[in-house]
């Protein structure tokens, strides 16, 4: 997901660039303004930390960009090409390390595991936008 600072930066293009020159395939793209109730839920591993309210309060503060990707390894490849949750410790060359400057606006969120790819997706995409299941061409030049 590209969050609300991302998204008020122009910075959708470049994270989906980023994501397609790896080979990952996109298979669904929402563009919207979250409530708290999606928020709360998507964040409820973290409720218990004291930075919970303003984690909530600033995703629902503007627009986010919530994709799906699919390819072989996504979830940790994905995290790298993220780099560091703190954007001090993320390595030159990932999204954080390129663009963002602290934790409470690190432009993106990825899924941490399959199993939590999976939830997030019925999570923010529900029955409102399906999973578009299709054929990459560059797919036998990326992958054997």
């Amino acid at each position: 997901m590209v969050k609300p600072d991302g998204v008020q930066r122009a910075l959708v293009g470049d994270v989906i660039s980023r994501l397609e020159r790896k080979g990952f395939r996109l298979a669904a793209l929402k563009l919207f303004q979250p409530d708290k109730a999606l928020a709360e839920e998507h964040y409820k591993d973290l409720s218990s930390k004291p930075f919970f309210k303003d984690l909530v309060d600033y995703i629902i503060s503007g627009p986010v960009v919530a994709m799906v990707w699919e390819g072989a390894g996504v979830v940790k490849s994905a995290r790298k090409l993220i780099g560091a949750t703190n954007p001090l410790e993320a390595e030159p060359g990932t999204i954080r390390g390129d663009f963002a400057v602290q934790t409470g606006r690190n432009v993106v969120h990825g899924s941490d595991s399959p199993e939590n790819g999976e939830r997030e997706a019925a999570l923010w995409f529900g029955n409102d936008v399906p999973i578009v299941d299709w054929q990459q061409v560059a797919a036998p030049w990326l992958r054997e």
